[in-house]
């Protein structure tokens, strides 16, 4: 039996895209097979499309982090064929072909049952991006943050940063949305950010080894030059949750904020997170922290993938893209 997938093809360092027809593989002992009907575009999809080897290691490949579908062959005994299920991260996309194809086979501990009331567009519209934005928010939620100051969310207009908007606005925050996009200030006003911080006028400012409080926590989805400057502008006893390097890789900073103030920087490293908490996080998105994604989630087909990737690697995303493999 084939199956179709958007597939990246290396030739003397090269890297092109074409929708191929591959072999289905019956599932080993442990793995389960799964249709998969929905994914989503990440920024690590986008590096494993262009041939970025820190992502994937062989080409070729079928990238996408994320998959929603049906179980359609279990050699496992904790699912059965028909089980609705999710799969993020771990090495989904990177190095195990990924959800950009119609089906994937993946061990059974990186599967979870998706929640009745989610269905797998809405599933996939958080993804990988609104599990690490949850768990980001958690790492806040936990140090009990003032109300008398907003949370900053940095590039607030991305995958992460849209969902980390939404859910601190659902859960009654204020909002400092930081954005490089002049014109998406209506867009995150919807999502539900009470102010908007233009990226240029916030790094205009000379940055201080310890300024005035601002913010009693952060979202941080760059890293780099934004992440050096917010660590002086938080709260005493408040969060960074760290998730992101487009931005850079190096920050720069003295201990002032960790020993006068006390601030924690928390790293989020959603990929790799126990299957117990994911499970946790998709609990609260179907109940709780349910969200109405509809509003800034864009459907494409594979053919419309390639246009995509350019996209979100020049840094033009906006909210959430999902691949609907019936499109």
């Amino acid at each position: 039996m084939k199956y179709s997938a958007y597939y990246i093809q290396e030739s003397e360092g090269n890297f092109s895209a074409s929708i191929a027809e591959l072999d289905l593989i019956k599932p080993e002992q442990g793995f389960v097979q799964i249709q998969v009907s929905h994914s989503s575009l990440n920024y690590k999809d986008a590096l494993s499309a262009t041939g970025v080897k820190g992502v994937t290691r062989n080409y070729p490949f079928v990238p996408g982090i994320d998959a929603a579908g049906v179980v359609t062959d279990s050699a496992s005994t904790l699912f059965a064929e028909g089980d609705a299920v999710i799969v993020t991260g771990y090495d989904l996309g990177m190095n195990t072909p990924g959800g950009f194809g119609e089906f994937i086979t993946v061990p059974e501990g990186w599967i979870v049952k998706k929640p009745e009331n989610l269905s797998a567009l809405e599933a996939m519209s958080i993804g990988t991006a609104g599990i690490t934005a949850a768990a980001s928010v958690i790492k806040i939620m936990d140090s009990k943050p003032s109300s008398e100051l907003p949370i900053m969310v940095t590039g607030a207009t991305g995958g992460v940063g849209s969902v980390a908007v939404m859910i601190l606005s659902k859960l009654g925050f204020n909002v400092s949305a930081l954005t490089g996009k002049s014109e998406a200030k209506n867009f995150l006003t919807q999502l539900g950010a009470t102010s908007i911080i233009l990226r240029e006028d916030y790094l205009n400012e000379p940055s201080k080894p310890m300024a005035r409080p601002l913010f009693a926590g952060a979202v941080d989805t760059v890293g780099g030059s934004i992440l050096s400057k917010l660590l002086s502008e938080i709260a005493p006893h408040g969060v960074v949750s760290c998730c992101g390097n487009v931005g850079g890789i190096e920050i720069n900073t003295t201990v002032f904020p960790f020993i006068l103030r006390g601030i924690n920087l928390c790293g989020i490293d959603s990929a790799e997170t126990p299957i117990e908490f994911k499970e946790s996080l998709w609990k609260k998105f179907a109940n709780e922290w349910k969200l109405d994604l509809s509003g800034s989630t864009k459907e494409v087909s594979k053919e419309q993938l390639g246009e995509e990737i350019q996209i979100i690697l020049q840094g033009g995303q906006q909210g959430r893209v999902v691949l609907n493999h019936k499109e």
